[in-house]
């Protein structure tokens, strides 16, 4: 899924992490594009759009260069306890979707998190051949997110007022010997 060559020019950073200078600003920068997208566009409720799994996620951001105009962003992160990632609040400003941008945030996250998950599995001494990537899709985009390798599990459920479908991915790990 190659990028769009008549995109504007842009970047995409990787927020720092919990506690390292910048990450506030930044953070806020992601938060601006999901309210925009999700509260404002979307119509749903601004009080559901920050959350605590915000402070300690991994956010990644998308902005025009030279400008710095913040456009897209998403979050991932590994919930407390679970042997899965979570991919959630992947938001790209209307005037900007034309430009494959979504794709582009996806994949980044999908290398964020076969990193992170090759870093944890060789702390904990394991060979993992794959990690799994767990997001709740709305509806219209299913197809979207099945493009990278999730499949629906489970039935239709009620998030925020809208219909959702749990979709898992399984990314492979590459070791190397």
């Amino acid at each position: 899924m190659a990028g769009n060559p008549t995109a504007p020019s842009h970047e995409i950073i990787t927020i720092p992490s919990y506690g390292e200078g910048g990450r506030d600003l930044l953070k806020e920068q992601c938060f601006a594009v999901r309210i925009a997208v999700f509260s404002d566009e979307q119509g749903f409720p601004l009080d559901t759009e920050i959350d605590d799994a915000d402070e300690t996620a991994m956010h990644i951001l998308l902005r025009l260069t030279p400008s710095l105009e913040p456009i897209g962003t998403i979050r991932g992160h590994k919930p407390p306890g679970k042997s899965y990632y979570k991919l959630s609040r992947l938001a790209v400003l209307k005037d900007y979707r034309q430009h494959r941008f979504g794709c582009a945030l996806v994949l980044a996250l999908h290398d964020w998190v076969t990193r992170d998950a090759r870093r944890a599995s060789a702390e904990l001494g394991l060979n993992g051949a794959s990690v799994e990537v767990v997001c709740h899709s709305q509806i219209p985009v299913k197809a979207f997110y099945a493009k990278f390798g999730y499949v629906p599990e489970g039935n239709e459920f009620d998030e925020d007022g809208a219909p959702h479908q749990k979709m898992v991915a399984r990314l492979p790990l590459q070791f190397s010997s």
